[in-house]
């Protein structure tokens, strides 16, 4: 009887509140706020940007520059390395007429890269600007960055000089005549894809001694067609 009463008299705790995982709806917006900071400028960083920049230009300009300096095709050179005179005669009877004999080697030099391929080598010579006569020499080869020498006799008889008759009697008086001899070379560029064609000229005044059937000195200079 006791414990029925103490337990009947003891009061209840209330049941815990059911747990909620959503927050109520605010019944007013709140505000925001937006913090604008301003923009760092490093002129450091933007100076070593642009230099890095120019840097990386001038070099690609220099590797173009270079690309093309020793891959564009230029001329070969030619120069007269030896001029012997063998015979040098004048002829009074019937008229008066021209027997020379002259031996020259030239020296044409490739500058190039690639090869060349070249046609003839002609080689003439003159009185006061007017052809007496020429010599013609092969085909030949030249390679990369090469050298190559040709013989040649230029060999005139009976030579006519009609309209300079009384030059030539005043350079004979004189006992010295002045030639000038012309080398020029025509060939092409030898690529696998195009032919380029190339071509070189050289020039040489000569004095030839008449009494001793020398040449006393000679001038040879390149002309740029």
């Amino acid at each position: 009887m006791t414990s029925s009463k103490y337990s009947s008299d003891t009061p209840t705790s209330p049941p815990p509140p059911p747990q909620t995982y959503y927050h109520p709806i605010p019944t007013e917006p709140q505000p925001q706020y937006v913090i604008l900071l301003p923009h760092y400028y490093d002129p450091t960083r933007y100076y070593c940007r642009l230099w890095r920049r120019r840097i990386i230009c001038l070099s690609f300009l220099l590797l173009l520059a270079g690309g093309l300096f020793f891959l564009w095709p230029s001329d070969p050179d030619v120069s007269v390395v030896r001029l012997r005179l063998h015979r040098f005669h004048i002829r009074t009877f019937p008229i008066i007429s021209l027997d020379i004999n002259l031996d020259l080697t030239v020296k044409v030099r490739n500058k190039n890269f690639y090869s060349i391929d070249y046609n003839s080598l002609v080689i003439s010579i003159g009185y006061r600007g007017k052809q007496l006569g020429y010599v013609r020499s092969n085909q030949g080869h030249l390679k990369a960055r090469g050298s190559s020498y040709v013989n040649a006799t230029l060999a005139l008889s009976g030579v006519e000089i009609l309209a300079d008759v009384i030059p030539l009697l005043e350079d004979v008086a004189r006992g010295e005549i002045i030639f000038d001899t012309v080398t020029q070379i025509d060939g092409q560029l030898g690529l696998s894809f195009f032919e380029l064609p190339l071509e070189a000229k050289v020039s040489c005044e000569i004095n030839v001694d008449i009494h001793n059937q020398t040449i006393e000195h000679q001038n040879c200079y390149p002309q740029y067609l």
